[in-house]
């Protein structure tokens, strides 16, 4: 297999305690979610087929009951582990599983808590509670990414002062990304043109010299440069502007499911997907 899933984003379920109006992983379209021991499964047969970094996402991963294990059980198999979260139940993740969680990925899209809260990311206190969050994992020796989402109502911010106390090791900056029954009809009022996206890294960049430069990802970068995994642990993609599923990999294997989404190791690598994530 030409294109290896070296790094894996793993939807675990479609469960979030906020409603963030341009989500791209609702899974309107996905009925329920696999059980522990398939969930445990399914990362063994994605280590054997080349995986290196594992990112644990949703719907809100920290409300997934299981998380912790599946935390474990990736370390111990080998693999560089990761979330992404609005952080709702973090604080006990990172007290009792520090040791086997790499990175956490905190998603704040504004240094403004009234722009936070009309873009449906909490009701006051998300920026504040994302800057905790930040601190705990500096101070229990876990590496922080930062993932932020420019649109209509955060394009023309300056970040640069939230982005220095957070400090994170790496700082992922997209454009906002329509897909098709998954966040239209919410989405549309906060998509930007390229020039926008463009204006809001260019404020930016002068965090390079601070060891801090937005890793940019407009649309065309983001559709067929993941390997994403539903809740139902099938791959998917966006690519024609919808979710498309591969069969389940624990019935067709990794090799058969990832040639049916699309996935290019090229995109990846032209993205900045590659880059020195072990601990």
């Amino acid at each position: 297999m030409s294109d290896i899933p070296i790094a894996i984003n793993y939807h675990l379920n479609k469960h979030c305690n906020l409603r963030c109006k341009f989500c791209f992983a609702t899974f309107r379209d996905v009925p329920g979610a696999l059980d522990v021991h398939d969930a445990r499964a399914l990362l063994t047969r994605l280590r054997e087929a080349g995986g290196e970094k594992i990112n644990f996402a949703g719907g809100e991963p920290t409300l997934f009951p299981h998380l912790a294990l599946l935390i474990e059980h990736a370390k111990a198999l080998g693999f560089t582990t990761s979330i992404v979260t609005n952080g709702a139940r973090l604080r006990p993740l990172l007290e009792r599983h520090a040791e086997a969680l790499d990175w956490v990925g905190l998603s704040v899209d504004s240094s403004h808590e009234e722009v936070q809260a009309a873009l449906g990311r909490g009701r006051g206190q998300h920026v504040a509670k994302s800057i905790a969050h930040a601190d705990h994992a500096h101070a229990v020796g876990v590496r922080v990414k930062l993932n932020t989402v420019v649109t209509a109502l955060t394009w023309d911010e300056d970040m640069s002062d939230l982005v220095r106390r957070m400090k994170p090791a790496r700082w992922k900056v997209f454009q906002v990304l329509p897909v098709a029954g998954q966040n239209d009809g919410d989405v549309d009022q906060l998509l930007i043109p390229a020039t926008a996206f463009e204006a809001f890294l260019e404020r930016h960049r002068p965090l390079a010299a601070e060891g801090v430069p937005p890793v940019a990802e407009d649309n065309q970068a983001m559709r067929g440069s993941y390997v994403m995994v539903d809740p139902l642990g099938r791959f998917y993609s966006s690519l024609t502007g919808r979710h498309e599923y591969s069969e389940p990999i624990l019935q067709v294997g990794v090799a058969q499911a990832l040639r049916q989404i699309g996935f290019s190791m090229a995109k990846l690598r032209a993205r900045g997907g590659l880059y020195r994530w072990e601990r």
